[in-house]
């Protein structure tokens, strides 16, 4: 049985349930939010699980309430092909970043059912918990215990802005299920997501093919001058550490430009003290957060930066101490799960190109435990994380068609 480029899905069926889930938890701007383990993301899971269970699929819940739908197999031996992403949005986030994946899957399930194609491998649709990280950190979290990078017990002891626990919080929604968390294994796995970024647009490409994930890390700096007031401190005698922060920037700025278009780099966290209106700055705490694909990029900007930071800030009288507080390995996805989803783009007849994704997102974590790839399409104006996020219809389509041709390539049909 082959259906080529003559199986799509219903881009109106897709729409109509990405506007429906958009209804629960909306922003103040047009977008959402429905941060996780709150009563709206309750209410989207409970949206999620009766679609699922309309479509005919099963569901299970593992103990970090990550969802998984099931769709039965022709082999009851042989391991699923996962697909999904996540449910959760930011505070002022928008309706596809996660939700394009989650509900794309669905709908690639309800296309299935349509035609009748059986696959000789299950097929599983997941939402997975908490991957934005904005109420309880870090991002990624629920993937994060499903693929051994935390505990468990770790996890439920995270706390939002008030002090409550992600584990009690957890149950108090409803969504502590009785799996073991990573107790599951797959095949394969795929997410379909937003770009979150402007290259695919402004290329002119349906799809990204992506080919690897960045890795980053994050470089906390402390810099120390010497707290004075600013109206009677004279210029020469000044030891400004906001001036030093001025000048790390623009290292930074200046070390990631050398290394493109494979690196990116910038300081995000500042904190100035005491950040009083008429007070020299006598210290500076602030992040440094270098990324790229490729390894030796990386350790060449940390080492560039290392020579010359310490330096720059000795020469204007500040001392400056750096540490590192984050790592994460760039993950190079499945070369033969990417070869299938390229393989899709082109029996579609839809434009793509390969692409590194510059955010991070559960299939990063789960790639260090199964066979895993992502598709990616445009978004407007590269525009993620804010509530005026916008794709098209089009875009949406051609995303999740190449999703469900890859996934039953991977699935293998049954005639």
């Amino acid at each position: 049985m082959s259906f080529g480029k003559n199986l799509h899905i219903n881009p109106d069926r897709l729409w109509d349930s990405l506007m429906e889930m958009a209804k629960i938890g909306p922003g103040i701007a047009g977008g959402n939010n429905r941060q996780t383990l709150t009563d709206e993301d309750a209410e989207g899971r409970a949206l999620f699980q009766s679609w699922c269970e309309d479509a005919g699929m099963t569901m299970g819940v593992d103990t970090m309430g990550n969802m998984f739908a099931t769709r039965a197999g022709e082999d009851p031996d042989a391991l699923p092909v996962y697909m999904g992403s996540h449910l959760d949005t930011q505070p002022t986030g928008g309706k596809y970043d996660g939700v394009l994946g989650v509900l794309g899957g669905l709908e690639a399930i309800r296309t299935l059912n349509d035609m009748g194609i059986k696959t000789k491998h299950p097929i599983v649709l997941t939402n997975w918990t908490n991957e934005e990280g904005t109420r309880f950190a870090p991002a990624m979290l629920a993937s994060g215990v499903f693929a051994g990078k935390h505990t468990q017990d770790w996890a439920y002891d995270k706390v939002d802005a008030n002090g409550l626990r992600f584990g009690d919080e957890l149950k108090r929604i409803g969504w502590v299920g009785d799996e073991e968390v990573g107790a599951r294994k797959m095949h394969a796995m795929f997410e379909l997501h937003i770009e979150q970024g402007p290259i695919l647009e402004a290329e002119g490409k349906d799809i990204g093919v992506v080919t690897h994930g960045q890795g980053l890390n994050w470089l906390e700096v402390t810099i120390t001058g010497k707290e004075s007031h600013t109206g009677s401190t004279p210029m020469p005698m000044r030891v400004n550490a906001g001036r030093g922060l001025a000048l790390i920037t623009e290292l930074v700025h200046e070390i990631a430009m050398k290394h493109q278009p494979n690196a990116v780099g910038a300081i995000g966290h500042v904190d100035v003290y005491p950040n009083s209106r008429n007070i020299i700055p006598g210290k500076v705490v602030c992040t440094v957060d270098f990324r790229s694909h490729l390894p030796d990029v990386i350790k060449a900007m940390i080492d560039e930066f290392d020579t010359r930071a310490p330096q720059l800030c000795a020469d204007i009288g500040v001392e400056m101490s750096w540490e590192m507080v984050g790592t994460f390995d760039p993950p190079a996805f499945d070369e033969k799960l990417v070869a299938a989803v390229r393989n899709a783009a082109q029996t579609m007849g839809y434009s793509h190109m390969d692409i590194v994704s510059g955010a991070g997102h559960d299939a990063c974590w789960i790639n260090d435990v199964a066979p895993t790839a992502m598709i990616m399409c445009p978004c407007v104006d590269g525009l993620s994380h804010n509530e005026a996020e916008d794709i098209s219809k089009e875009w949406a389509q051609a995303g999740t068609d190449v999703l469900m041709h890859a996934v039953l390539e991977t699935a293998e049909i049954v005639e």
